[in-house]
């Protein structure tokens, strides 16, 4: 399945395969119902989502992007390195940041 999130890198919209993470599998992370931003750069933030986003830092070799951001659902949302770009897309996706 993928949906039509439109225009972009070809994992938007797909659901992220179960990659192993080095704090273990990404589907295990997934159970919470939440959010989750997979950062390699170290350099983003979820702040004012965290009640909603989890964030995991230094993910995995197996994936090959800067930086994923995942629905509960397990599809991407987002793929990139740029911060600005990033809050646009938790807006979209998670609502208004909590203050």
């Amino acid at each position: 399945v993928r949906y039509d999130f439109g225009e972009g890198h070809d994992l938007l919209g797909r659901r992220l395969r179960d990659v192993g993470l080095k704090r273990g599998r990404l589907y295990e992370l997934m159970h919470g119902g939440r959010g989750l931003l997979l950062d390699q750069t170290g350099r983003l933030s979820v702040a004012g989502w965290a009640d909603r986003v989890d964030h995991v830092v230094d993910v995995s070799e197996e994936l090959d992007v800067p930086a994923a951001l995942l629905r509960p659902d397990g599809h991407v949302a987002w793929v990139g390195d740029d911060q600005q770009d990033l809050l646009n897309q938790l807006r979209k996706w998670f609502g208004t940041a909590a203050s």
